[in-house]
């Protein structure tokens, strides 16, 4: 079974000294004999991550658990890096949430070889020898982007903003390589294959940022005027796509329909107010299951190979009922 992960996080400086910001530097003896977790995070680059990462800090102090934590910065030579200090430092477990899906083995079989076990969350990683981990806990992105392209689907006749019969669509990806850019999308192009009218005419990597998300958008309008979709694989994305539609005299979520992923309190807010059309739920508040998980695999108690975070849809209505009670 090929297992897929996915993770996130928020912002502590990549040094020497990051590795072991939120614990000890001696080893896994936590204090009373806790369990001692070293957690790799992608970065800071959504709102999504920080939400993410504010969970996995909190449920661990919760939990008595002592987490080193360190921030990757979005490069996976960090948090190789901070991995192989982990192993160095011999912590009870490894956690971590891939930037990309390749080029793990070998630090994976450096973490096995100490008998360090290790949990994917959020994000996968390709590779043939399952072994090098003990479980991922996280969403499951094609399922995410077929939600995406089934709402498409159903409300196709209104997503045909300029009437010509055909719905022209533009994707903003997420980081090149990373499982959710490379499922979400695998996801959508499955779905609106029912609808022979719906066809993707540029897609781009907007590397999960507001800021990538505007200057890709800004790029996509200036080559093509007859934008009706958009469907960008996460709130912050869409959010960077709305300041450029606006920018550019059009009106988001009328003049040009717009469909994201992740449902955090920003992207809700612009749901609300209707100029995002529909979101699909991705939940970054995964720490409670994986200090459970922790827990269980130091214990050498067996573990499911894969656990699915429980998720929704929202249209606009939804979004300003719930608005208020979002804890991200």
């Amino acid at each position: 079974m090929v297992k897929k992960t996915v993770t996130a996080a928020s912002a502590v400086l990549m040094c020497a000294a990051a590795f072991s910001a939120c614990g000890s530097d001696d080893g896994s003896s936590g204090k009373d004999g806790e369990i001692v977790m070293g957690f790799a995070q992608v970065g800071a680059e959504s709102g999504w991550r920080t939400a993410n990462t504010d969970s996995i800090k909190a449920s661990a102090e919760a939990a008595g658990i002592e987490l080193k934590f360190s921030d990757a910065q979005q490069k996976q030579e960090n948090q190789i890096q901070a991995i192989r200090s982990y192993i160095q430092q011999k912590v009870d477990v490894i956690a971590f949430s891939p930037v990309v899906e390749t080029g793990w083995d070998a630090v994976l079989q450096e973490a096995k070889a100490a008998n360090i076990p290790v949990i994917l969350t959020d994000r996968a990683v390709d590779s043939e020898d399952t072994s090098l981990y003990e479980t991922f806990l996280g969403s499951d992105f094609v399922l995410e982007g077929e939600k995406a392209g089934e709402w498409l689907v159903e409300n196709a006749a209104d997503s045909d903003v300029d009437g010509d019969g055909d719905i022209n669509v533009v994707q903003l990806e997420g980081t090149t390589g990373a499982a959710p850019a490379i499922d979400r999308a695998e996801g959508f192009a499955s779905a609106i294959e029912a609808d022979s009218s719906i066809s993707v005419s540029a897609s781009q990597t907007g590397d999960f940022t507001r800021d990538g998300g505007k200057q890709v958008m800004e790029s996509f309008l200036n080559a093509d005027k007859s934008i009706d979709v958009v469907f960008a694989h996460n709130d912050d994305m869409g959010l960077g796509a709305i300041e450029a539609i606006e920018a550019a005299g059009l009106e988001p979520g009328k003049d040009i329909k717009i469909i994201t992923v992740d449902a955090v309190k920003d992207g809700m807010t612009a749901l609300s107010e209707g100029k995002i059309n529909f979101i699909v739920e991705c939940n970054p508040l995964l720490g409670d299951q994986l200090m459970e998980l922790a827990k269980k695999v130091v214990a050498g108690e067996e573990v499911p190979e894969r656990v699915v975070t429980e998720e929704t849809t929202f249209t606009q209505e939804q979004a300003t009922e719930v608005l208020a009670d979002r804890k991200y």
